[in-house]
């Protein structure tokens, strides 16, 4: 595909946009199953009929693979919209909650409704996915949508701006095309939630103007996560995984490794088979794989450049800002205090820190903010226990990476900096849905200890019922 330009929306058009869509959702015709149904059957159509155009559009922002576009884009979203379709009318139905002594009699439940209008901010570095997932938990929970791709992958965003109204109810969803000022313009509508995926400091921005409307919002932002080796550890397939999990995407993945805590005993093996493991991944020169994506743009390009001098390389390290790739780097002997282990890496660069000890590396990552993923190895089911009690993160993955975002009835999210709130699965149904509490009362009878005259044996009947 050519180079292209971000689509643009005018400015002018946000307000009546919305109002537009607020009318459609006033009129009711979401809420029913059977539209709802009807829209992720289109969003399903979108990503399996137009999975090749969606495909090449990822190619052209930064040379996704094909197999990881289909595995990690229109596939993962095939995946969790088929989940869906199967769940949604067992998510939908009221659920029975107990009556206690004083509301009897009576019935209680929670019925499922949708929030209203939804705003979702999408991030470049899966276009596809992290727009069309979440939008799949928004209609599922029967609610309009606008969409916000990002501007730094320009194919994608005007794929999905032509895609949307083809395929979906074009009155209860639509695509906003532009960059800062689209996003400024869109965060001062009111909204019922707003779900935002990227950094926290955008993020950040985010809140604040959701909280002049008091509007909730979901808030997906990544952060530093750390991989703990053990010494007691299967290292060839840790090297494999660890290696798969970083350097996919080129490691432009919110959930990627971003540090190696390693057990010193085992350091000098580990390393080795990494090295191995990228060989056999990528050949000897990656430059040349095809399987190998490259940084979105110049800047990020320039900026993940500029951190290699934070350690020594021992492998990778060559790069080329013309075509914006950079290899697959390990790195050791690491500044702890510079860039690189300040701020989330975001790239092919994987830090290597020795620790003495299990106890030594959950201290390093407590010392830190809480991150979005964390990942240990070992068959010491003893240390991944410590890990567990005595760590905080969005997820934990135990000997592997990444994996667990595939399992649809896990929550995703984060905890802290890393985020708040949580999709995927059943938990998306829930983010876009509010939980109303009903109760339920006849009238063919009507206790009075609730009503004045408040008699001394009123209040004694009810000190005994409360």
């Amino acid at each position: 595909m050519p180079p292209l330009d971000a689509p643009q929306t005018e400015l002018a058009t946000i307000p009546a946009l919305v109002a537009e869509l607020r009318r459609t959702f006033d009129t009711g015709r979401t809420r029913p199953i059977a539209w709802r149904r009807k829209q992720l059957q289109r969003l399903l159509a979108l990503v399996t009929e137009r999975e090749a155009e969606l495909c090449e559009a990822v190619a052209a922002d930064f040379g996704k693979p094909r197999f990881e576009a289909w595995a990690t884009e229109t596939g993962f979203v095939a995946s969790d919209v088929k989940h869906t379709l199967s769940n949604l009318a067992r998510w939908m139905r009221p659920e029975r909650a107990p009556t206690n002594l004083t509301a009897m009699p009576g019935r209680s439940r929670v019925v499922r409704e949708p929030l209203g209008c939804v705003l979702i901010i999408a991030p470049w570095n899966y276009p596809i996915q992290l727009v069309l997932s979440p939008l799949a938990a928004a209609l599922a929970a029967g609610n309009c949508a606008v969409l916000k791709p990002s501007e730094l992958t320009p194919h994608v965003s005007a794929v999905l701006a032509k895609l949307v109204p083809e395929y979906l109810d074009r009155e209860a969803v639509c695509v906003v095309g532009g960059a800062v000022d689209e996003t400024t313009a869109l965060l001062r509508e009111r909204w019922d939630h707003i779900f935002f995926t990227g950094g926290g400091t955008v993020g950040r921005v985010v809140m604040e103007a959701a909280a002049k409307h008091l509007t909730p919002v979901t808030l997906e932002l990544g952060g530093k996560s750390p991989c703990i080796v053990d010494d007691d550890v299967d290292l060839e397939t840790a090297a494999r995984r660890i290696v798969w999990g970083k350097f996919v995407n080129a490691g432009q993945t919110c959930v990627a490794p971003d540090y190696v805590l390693v057990h010193r005993k085992v350091e000098s093996a580990l390393l080795d088979a990494m090295k191995s493991v990228i060989t056999e991944f990528y050949g000897a020169d990656p430059q040349q794989s095809p399987d190998l994506t490259r940084i979105v743009n110049t800047r990020h390009h320039a900026r993940l450049v500029a951190l290699l001098g934070d350690g020594e390389v021992v492998t990778g390290g060559t790069h080329d800002a013309a075509t914006r790739y950079l290899a697959p780097t390990i790195l050791t002997k690491v500044n702890l205090d510079g860039a690189l282990m300040r701020d989330e890496i975001f790239g092919p660069i994987l830090p290597i820190i020795p620790v003495d000890s299990v106890d030594e590396a959950i201290r390093f990552v407590r010392a830190r903010e809480k991150p979005l993923a964390l990942y240990v190895y070992s068959r010491r089911r003893a240390s991944v226990d410590d890990v567990l009690a005595q760590t905080s993160s969005g997820g934990v993955c135990i000997n592997d990476c990444l994996m667990h975002l595939g399992v649809h009835e896990l929550p995703f999210g984060g905890v802290g900096p890393s985020g708040m709130g949580a999709y995927h699965g059943k938990a998306g149904f829930e983010c876009f849905s509010h939980r109303k509490a009903v109760l339920d009362r006849p009238t063919f009878i009507d206790p009075v200890l609730r009503y004045p005259p408040y008699t001394a044996d009123r209040e004694r009947w009810a000190r005994r019922v409360l």
